[in-house]
């Protein structure tokens, strides 16, 4: 599929009717077209010539050539590879509102001339208003009549038609006017929508300084290689995933994590494409070709998901081809049913009947959910919070239930020593430091952390050996010490005070590190998963947002599950449980409620893709990212509520917009009872209520005082 970028699509509702025309040729079968992104998707083989002129009906137009497949490559060289080779969008913009104040101001002369001047003065003012503003709105209603398909512009061109036809010049000027200020200010909000989208993703670098036999050269990054060496200088951004092989510095991950804090790289550590080098100069190795970075992923995930269309924009489209029908048909009983069998005056019916028109006008409807949805996406996109659709961000919102992984999730997945508990002061820290010094095992690390903190010299090791699920055998000044499990002191006579201790430790679900020589245990380590500073506030918060029940799934052992559940202030938790237990078990929880899962590790994928939305942590696998619908690129849930409670931010302003625009609407009608609906109550309640909602859904991108919790 080749891709291009749509400029001056006047509204949702004219972008699905040119993707159905362009569906109807010849290998048109698969285009898309997206309102909220402006992306064209066609079959190679279609004929372009047919396109633009399907386009052109709409007032639309392609912005230049097939696009590259990553959409912000702005490369000037190749902008002016079609006819319309510039952006029009701000030029269209300031011209229309430049006609529009034009109009404004010739119908406010002959407004104010009416009655004291020949009207064949003040009528051509009219007219000369009608057609600044209204020209193009009213050449493609024209058309639309004969073709005998029914929008906005075709309801507007009869409404002109009419209110010109009955002598209504003051009224259908105004039409003129405010629908063109209508037009004008939806393709605002909705531009708004997607430039705040842009600028999150201008954060892609475009070149990179390659280091080749010694030399620096400046190459474009979509040329970068696995394995190729790049020199990144204090202020420049890191040009894809890559590992630090010279230098120091800090580097801020904002663009990808959404974390503020600077975090310190040395030699070694793994580096995200699109983060910022703050002082010092960085040797990197590009670890994936820039296509297959985090930054590339999110940004294309990001453009994907507001191209999505969410259960209720999909009802609100269904919705909109009944309904312009249905209202042509209101308007016909309105204008013929008084006059002709009530005896009602042609003139005022005719009139009303006009005026039903306007009301039933479907912008407001259609612009409901849209322009909140991408400014949901992007605000959590921000955030470093992936929404991968608009269908998530509804979903998101309706959860009652959340369910965590409990390794890596709520806790950091790396072992901690908890409680060490110490019998002989001179050699316990120094014999496990000997020992440990040697060995890669997890649970050395944390014992090494822990004597970081103690002042000890480590003996000399005169021979090691590991005693298979048992621990490390080794001589140390002639003495023979045991470090590991309970396994390797069986051969101990351990007093009964001791073996208490030991057992109070593994009812608190810790794992043990035992320090012994041939005759005595010297200490204890009791080592367990560390739980994340911030998890308790998550869960707290969470409950505040409105979820009701948050539950903990994990492999681990029931103790363990236990500590950690009452630790964080889960509201339930299971233990024990194997990859298809997990996914058992949030099927079970599906059934009182919505669900989502979080978890960050291959074996939470499963779980993940059965329930009713799957988030992962963005330090997590592959695996677990790619079937998560929602991915937080952090390495905790510290945005997690925010990222709620914005989404039930949306659904509540799509819910409101549709209230507004839908009462509205009725309200107008029922005044044609007593036949009081007159153009000028009709316009404010079609352009009144699209205007409001386009503004109310745009108050989602402002950055609410309340800050995420930081880990």
């Amino acid at each position: 599929m080749n891709e291009f970028k749509v400029k001056g699509l006047s509204c949702g509702n004219c972008a699905a009717k040119i993707e159905r025309e362009i569906q109807k040729l010849e290998h048109g079968d698969t285009a898309t077209l997206s309102y909220n992104t402006g992306r064209l998707m066609l079959n190679p083989e279609i004929s372009m010539t047919k396109v633009e002129q399907i386009l052109k009906t709409d007032g639309a137009y392609l912005v230049k050539e097939e696009m590259e497949s990553h959409h912000h490559e702005h490369d000037d060289h190749h902008d002016h590879s079609h006819s319309h080779g510039h952006d029009h969008s701000h030029g269209s913009n300031s011209t229309m509102l430049r006609l529009l104040i034009g109009s404004a101001a010739i119908y406010i002369a002959a407004f104010f001339l009416d009655g004291n001047i020949s009207s064949y003065i003040t009528i051509p003012m009219y007219l000369l208003a009608i057609i600044i503003s209204g020209y193009t709105t009213f050449i493609r209603g024209i058309k639309n009549l004969f073709r005998l398909e029914f929008n906005i512009d075709t309801l507007m061109s009869i409404a002109l038609i009419g209110a010109v036809a009955i002598g209504e010049w003051k009224e259908a000027t105004l039409v003129a006017i405010l629908f063109g200020l209508n037009e004008l200010l939806e393709g605002l909000g909705m531009e708004k929508a997607r430039r705040s989208m842009e600028t999150l993703l201008q954060v892609a670098p475009k070149e990179a300084i390659k280091l080749v036999n010694g030399e620096e050269i400046i190459v474009p990054i979509k040329s970068l290689a696995v394995g190729d060496i790049v020199i990144v200088k204090p202020g420049g951004k890191i040009p894809s995933d890559g590992t630090v092989s010279a230098g120091r510095s800090s580097v801020n991950e904002a663009a990808i994590t959404g974390e503020s804090l600077p975090v310190e790289k040395a030699v070694g550590e793994n580096v995200y494409g699109g983060s910022i080098n703050n002082e010092g100069l960085l040797q990197i190795q590009i670890n994936k070709a820039y296509k297959d970075s985090s930054l590339a992923k999110i940004l294309h995930l990001v453009q994907e998901a507001q191209e999505t269309k969410t259960p209720t924009e999909l009802f609100i489209n269904k919705f909109a081809k009944y309904y312009t029908p249905i209202i042509m048909i209101i308007a016909a009983i309105v204008m013929l049913v008084p006059p002709l069998l009530l005896g009602g005056d042609w003139t005022h019916w005719l009139y009303q009947g006009l005026a039903v028109l306007i009301v039933g006008c479907p912008c407001a409807l259609i612009l409901a959910s849209p322009i909140a949805i991408v400014s949901g996406i992007t605000r959590n996109a921000r955030n470093g919070v992936l929404v991968k659709g608009g269908v998530y961000l509804e979903q998101l919102g309706k959860i009652t239930t959340l369910a965590f992984d409990k390794t890596g999730t709520l806790t950091k997945g790396e072992p901690h020593v908890e409680q060490a508990i110490v019998y002989d002061e001179d050699r316990f820290y120094s014999i496990a430091a000997a020992i440990e010094n040697a060995s890669s095992h997890p649970l050395a690390k944390a014992v090494m952390k822990k004597i970081a903190d103690h002042e000890v010299t480590p003996y000399k090791l005169q021979d090691i050996q590991t005693v298979t699920g048992r621990g490390i055998q080794a001589t140390i000044n002639g003495v023979k010490y045991s470090l590991g499990n309970e396994q390797t002191v069986l051969h101990l006579n351990v007093p009964a005070s001791i073996q208490s201790e030991i057992n109070s430790l593994k009812d608190q679900g810790l794992t043990l590190v035992i320090v012994a020589d041939h005759e005595q245990i010297l200490g204890i380590f009791g080592i367990a998963d560390e739980i994340r500073a911030e998890s308790k506030a998550v869960i707290a918060a969470l409950h505040q947002s409105g979820i009701n029940k948050t539950v903990m799934l994990t492999g681990d052992h029931a103790k363990t599950a236990e500590k950690v559940a009452k630790a964080v202030g889960v509201t339930d938790y299971y233990g024990g449980l194997l990859p298809e237990d997990k996914v058992n078990k949030v099927k079970a929880l599906a059934k009182e409620g919505k669900v989502a899962m979080i978890g960050d590790g291959i074996n939470d994928a499963p779980a993940l893709a059965s329930a009713d939305l799957g988030i992962a942590m963005g330090k997590g696998t592959d695996s677990a990212i790619e079937t998560a619908d929602i991915v937080l690129m952090q390495d905790h849930l510290g945005r997690l509520p925010e990222a709620v409670s914005i989404a039930k931010k949306v659904n509540r302003i799509i819910k409101f917009n549709i209230g507004v625009a839908l009462g509205l609407k009725i309200f107008a009608l029922l005044l044609t009872i007593p036949g009081l609906l007159t153009l000028w109550i009709a316009i404010l309640s079609d352009m009144g209520a699209t205007i409001f909602v386009s503004l109310v859904s745009l108050t989602v991108l402002i950055q609410s005082k309340k800050h995420h919790i930081e880990s």
